[in-house]
């Protein structure tokens, strides 16, 4: 079953330096950019990730064990910098896709952007992750979910454009096995995505059942961000000096405004 757009959606996969949103960078990046006439562009590209004075980041020998990229591969590639201005507008109309989107790409894809001084619009956006309604429907991985759903074996595995595509066939296919219960569109498809209630992207932030934003960690976990900050004022300065992605400081800012 073919997905019913009202606008164009981009899925995409990163290949990134590590697993930490705060710290670790983008080494490629692959869309694949769905249009409601059918129309599809899309584009793969390596990145050279780099520090904030611009000198190139290492890609760990124990990351590269499992996407196959090296430093020496990205060295001559064009770092975020370069192909952020593009890539923010392929977004611009567009809702995002991936596998294991909401937890981690789009995260690190806004940090990316964040470090640049750029804050990307997403709040008109919703998020479809095939990882979460897959885990809903039968918790496996993106490698058995293919051959789950689509009775073939994923070839490439971490390649960024067969990781992309396969979950665009996954999607497709969730939308046949699951016609009764899950609807072709992308309202409902990013609110089956949905797995808490958190206001950054990293969840170190989230609602609680009072709808009132709290900490989703430390020593003030479940407590609301607005009235420790009230008693413990230093803990706002420590945050933000601190190890946390930027975006999580953006949002813990506009809270301690507000």
């Amino acid at each position: 079953m073919k997905l019913n757009l009202e606008r164009p959606v981009v899925f995409f996969d990163l290949e990134t330096t590590g697993l930490d949103v705060a710290q670790d960078h983008i080494v490629e990046l692959c869309y694949i950019k769905l249009f409601p006439n059918g129309n599809r562009e899309s584009k793969s590209m390596r990145i050279k990730p780099v520090d904030a004075s611009g000198n190139q980041v290492h890609i760990p020998e124990k990351t590269t064990a499992i996407h196959g990229i090296t430093d020496d591969d990205v060295a001559d590639c064009p770092t975020f910098r370069d192909i952020a201005p593009e890539l923010q507008a392929t977004l611009a109309d567009s809702d995002l896709a991936g596998y294991n989107s909401n937890h981690f790409d789009i995260p690190l894809l806004v940090e990316e952007f964040l470090r640049l001084g750029i804050n990307i619009e997403l709040r008109d956006k919703r998020f479809v992750d095939v990882c979460v309604i897959f885990k809903k429907m039968e918790q496996r991985t993106l490698s058995a979910a293919y051959k789950f759903y689509c009775k073939k074996n994923l070839e490439n595995a971490h390649s960024a454009l067969a990781d992309t595509e396969a979950t665009i066939d996954v999607l497709e296919a969730q939308l046949d096995m699951y016609a009764d219960t899950l609807k072709n569109d992308i309202s409902s498809l990013a609110e089956m995505s949905v797995t808490g209630r958190n206001i950054d992207f990293a969840s170190r932030i989230v609602l609680n059942d009072q709808n009132v934003e709290v900490f989703n960690f430390g020593k003030y976990k479940g407590q609301p961000v607005k009235e420790v900050f009230r008693r413990d004022p230093g803990y706002y300065s420590w945050i933000m000096q601190g190890d946390f992605p930027l975006n999580t400081k953006q949002v813990v800012n506009r809270i301690k405004m507000s």
